[in-house]
């Protein structure tokens, strides 16, 4: 095996370790490998070992990536920031944005043609310079969601805030979750979890993990 397969097989351990004393099943649960900086060979490698979701957060990066590797039917997750002027063309390659926080991106990402999904990026520190926003917000702009032709509602996304232990923050997005569910009872996704915290993540009923490091080894500096 490869270095690579070695890493991916190593994850899925975890995963399946960490979902199995969550009292869950493995299959319940979507990784999503991200491949920011990575070369797209490194993700048609990953597709041929079985990996079928990606994550990207750069737009131009993502789009070049998507056109190239059209061919493996892979499905592409947009995970990062995204400027409005962006949305419509991130539309024509993702099948999932985690990203959307904000009134304005909303109304970008309406489109009366092919549904996408949506998630809820909630931002869990003070910070007003990270991602997502506030959880007293959440239900206004999951709502405005809910009323745009051309996205599904899936459920919530947040990164664990630095410096503090992730699993209470995880908790929190458990709780806004179950909130979420009282206007749209199918969504009940969570993207949450990363290289150093999806063992957390999926304790707390983690859907969707987005792990790159762990997977694909070191990043190359960006070009």
């Amino acid at each position: 095996m490869s270095e690579l397969a070695d890493r991916l097989a190593s994850v899925r351990g975890s995963i399946a370790d960490a979902a199995r004393d969550a009292g869950r099943h493995p299959n319940e649960i979507t990784t999503i490998v991200v491949t920011k900086f990575q070369p797209a060979s490194l993700v048609a490698e990953l597709a041929a070992l079985g990996v079928e979701d990606f994550g990207e957060n750069r737009h131009q990066e993502a789009q070049a990536k998507a056109a190239e590797l059209a061919s493996l039917g892979v499905r592409w997750h947009f995970v990062g920031q995204l400027q409005s002027k962006k949305a419509r063309q991130v539309r024509g390659y993702a099948t999932a944005i985690h990203s959307v926080d904000r009134a304005s991106l909303v109304d970008a990402l309406r489109s009366d043609a092919a549904t996408i999904d949506a998630f809820v990026q909630v931002n869990l520190t003070d910070d007003p310079g990270r991602g997502g926003v506030q959880p007293d917000e959440v239900d206004r702009l999951a709502e405005q969601v809910l009323a745009t032709p051309g996205l599904r509602l899936r459920g919530l996304m947040a990164v664990a805030p630095l410096g503090e232990p992730p699993r209470p923050a995880f908790a929190r997005m458990h709780l806004l979750s179950e909130r979420v569910q009282n206007l749209a009872p199918d969504a009940q996704a969570l993207s949450m979890g990363m290289s150093h915290d999806f063992r957390e993540a999926i304790l707390e009923g983690a859907t969707h993990l987005r792990i790159g490091t762990a997977i694909t080894g070191n990043r190359p500096d960006a070009g």
